[in-house]
């Protein structure tokens, strides 16, 4: 068990507990992959707030993901837990994707953005996810707004408030 893993432990699953204190503790690659041993943690609570972690520290570090691909790629196929899958989301979108990767990341979030028994903030988080890669990716421009505009229908107030402010944040030549 690494040192994070233990300040991670305890508490609430509801709580990020000490996760900012790992944030202000994390500053290089090396302590990043030491963190990133906790998403292996058979405690949940761990493994939440290790993910809520690591997605604010590749805020200022996406690079420190990258060598993680792998792994976060493996890990979101099998995730089930809900407060993993929102961290994923936006931690696959921040990674640099082949072609073939990200086809299979695209798949991923639209699957988790259109499942209606999903969680609502993992669908909420996937079509962020979608977003941001289709903002390094505009070929997948159209796809993505025709899947806001089925998915604005289901009258979801937390999506909708979501696909609201994406398509505010819309280039007016899409």
């Amino acid at each position: 068990m690494s040192r994070f893993q233990e300040i991670l432990k305890g508490g609430d699953l509801r709580s990020i507990g000490r996760a900012n204190e790992i944030v202000a503790a994390v500053n290089t690659a090396e302590a990043f992959d030491e963190l990133l041993e906790g998403l292996k943690d058979t405690d949940r609570k761990v493994v939440m707030r290790t993910a809520d972690a690591l997605e604010k520290i590749s805020i200022k570090h996406p690079e420190f993901l990258q060598k993680h691909k792998n792994a976060l790629l493996k890990l979101s196929q099998k995730a089930q837990d809900i407060e993993l899958k929102w961290h994923l989301a936006i931690l696959l979108s921040r990674l640099t994707l082949g072609p073939k990767e990200l086809k299979k990341v695209w798949d991923i979030l639209t699957f988790w953005a259109k499942d209606q028994k999903e969680g609502k903030i993992v669908r909420v988080h996937a079509i962020q996810g979608l977003y941001n890669l289709m903002q390094q990716h505009p070929a997948f421009s159209k796809e993505f707004y025709a899947m806001l505009a089925v998915m604005e229908k289901e009258s979801i107030p937390s999506l909708n408030a979501r696909i609201r402010k994406l398509k505010q944040a819309r280039p007016k030549s899409n």
